[in-house]
């Protein structure tokens, strides 16, 4: 991953480490509470409304490296429950753990020229950028592992009915009298012949009159 571009220290999920300083051991605990940024979650399904509170415990310790922050988030979540699609409210823990490394500092804690040097350098790191490190990507991958990606609103919840569309947890007993599709060929030809059977008689009745009269 290139270096961070230019980080705002006003962004209330960039951290500032000077404080902490570079001597590898020093340690540093921090809380904070932070408004979700937008689309926190998995898209369409659950997440952290955007502005909700979201309460930030961190760990931040000086290695050789660079910075190792241990965390955990928590917020409350909302959804829909994908069972019977009504709408759900859960307490989401999200605990993480990354190394933002010096941008002079290869993989062993060397201070190399330039960053890009080490033609091992893993695209995937995240890097300090003047003493200060963006937590919004990882409190976004943290998030989404931590959230269930078929949410219910509980446990044993029995869903909608398939032929209406009933909320069965409102109405255990809910139930459709089930009608067997093997035998509802005959039905239709049953009375199709009981109607025919009607129709004859009723066109036989004139005849047995006008042969009384004569």
């Amino acid at each position: 991953m290139a270096l961070n571009a230019r980080l705002d220290h006003r962004n209330p999920l960039v951290f500032d480490t000077h404080e902490l300083g570079r001597r590898p051991g020093a340690l540093q605990r921090l809380n904070r509470t932070v408004d979700a940024p937008q689309d926190l979650g998995i898209a369409g399904v659950v997440g952290v409304p955007e502005g909700a509170p979201v309460e930030l415990e961190l760990r931040l310790e000086s290695v050789m490296e660079g910075v190792l922050v241990t965390g955990t988030a928590r917020a409350k979540a909302e959804g829909e429950c994908v069972r019977c699609l009504e709408p759900l409210e859960l307490e989401l823990q999200a605990d993480f753990q990354e190394l933002f490394s010096y941008p002079d500092a290869d993989d062993r804690g060397r201070v190399i020229a330039e960053p890009g040097d080490d033609a091992e350098d893993d695209e995937d790191r995240l890097f300090l950028e003047d003493g200060m490190f963006d937590l919004e990507p990882v409190l976004r991958d943290a998030v989404v592992l931590a959230l269930p990606m078929q949410p219910v609103c509980q446990e044993d919840c029995p869903g909608l009915c398939s032929a209406c569309g009933a909320r069965l947890a409102d109405d255990p007993d809910h139930h459709h009298d089930a009608v067997d599709i093997r035998w509802a060929a005959l039905q239709g030809l049953a009375d199709t012949m009981s109607d025919g059977e009607k129709d004859e008689m009723s066109g036989a009745e004139p005849g047995v009159d006008e042969k009384q009269e004569k």
